[in-house]
């Protein structure tokens, strides 16, 4: 019997994602007929069905939701594998694929990159942001290669290196009642219109951490994507967010706005670096984050 190969796991990729074998063909360049004889000489092959037929539309068998899951799994990687030997023939590094899972890390991450391609001149740097909020996932499935996330998720196979301490604030326009506060308690925030990102209430700290373990709530809570347009509505007396204390104080002399500490302790967060175990001795990926690091020493020693 021939073994599966990858045009099979490639033509059940598209069936699924195109909804058709007539789309998934296109998507493939190859001719219906043969996208079809192929399938069937597959399903003769392993003695099972691959799709079952409903009116017009197909339907994965047991057998075919087993080959999906294996495709999703194993053509990223044969991807990257190509991509990566590509690169070595053309006696280049490689790229580093960034994910982000922290709105405001950005900033953050272009103080990092700069100095790290200047040291790197034969890496590329590219910047995922898509995997804002599902980056463990896109790990996993070699989508990317370094996560950048507040929020790690230890499993077997996954490394994590802490390499920023910072401290979670709440910030305000500077006319607002509260930025004359030593501290803010959380049932200050019952009358007040939270501005986060678009993140689900069970991943933000200001809830988690602050909010509802004191089983309150703000009165109104709306979301903005850009950090820009977000602490232009603070400033201008619209909402009050939390933020990251060193990104507050680069728009402070920018913005009307001040940072205050979220509690009597404050809220002390990490911004850490998520590599995959196997890829930890890759070594313009090992200097990516001691670079990270280094920087990181830096900027706590100005303060």
């Amino acid at each position: 019997m021939d073994t599966l190969e990858r045009i099979h796991l490639s033509i059940i990729q598209e069936v699924e994602k195109q909804g058709s074998m007539t789309a998934a063909a296109d998507v493939l360049c190859l001719t219906q007929s043969a996208l079809s004889h192929s399938i069937k000489k597959l399903e003769q092959q392993l003695g099972t069905d691959i799709w079952l037929r409903e009116g017009r539309s197909l339907r994965l068998t047991q057998a075919g939701q087993y080959l999906l899951a294996i495709a999703k799994r194993v053509l990223p990687q044969l991807a990257l594998a190509e991509e990566r030997l590509r690169q070595f023939a053309q006696g280049e590094r490689g790229t580093l694929r960034i994910g982000m899972e922290c709105h405001p890390c950005y900033q953050w991450l272009l103080k990092v990159v700069a100095p790290y391609l200047a040291a790197w001149p034969d890496v590329d740097v590219d910047v995922k942001q898509k995997f804002q909020f599902g980056g463990i996932g896109a790990l996993f499935a070699y989508e990317i290669d370094l996560l950048v996330t507040p929020d790690p998720l230890y499993k077997p196979g996954l490394y994590f290196e802490p390499v920023f301490d910072y401290e979670q604030v709440l910030v305000v326009s500077k006319q607002h009642p509260l930025a004359r506060k030593a501290f803010i308690e959380p049932s200050d925030l019952t009358s007040e219109v939270l501005i986060t990102y678009p993140v689900a209430i069970e991943r933000l700290d200001i809830y988690n951490l602050f909010l509802l373990p004191a089983g309150v709530g703000p009165k109104r809570h709306k979301t903005i994507e850009t950090t820009d347009i977000l602490l232009q509505m603070v400033a201008s007396g619209r909402g009050v967010s939390a933020l990251p204390r060193w990104l507050v104080e680069e728009y402070a002399s920018k913005l009307d706005v001040v940072a205050v500490k979220l509690g009597k302790q404050g809220v002390a967060k990490q911004i850490f670096l998520g590599v995959r175990e196997s890829e930890r001795g890759i070594d313009y990926l090992a200097a990516f984050i001691q670079q990270a690091k280094q920087f990181a020493e830096f900027h706590t020693r100005l303060q």
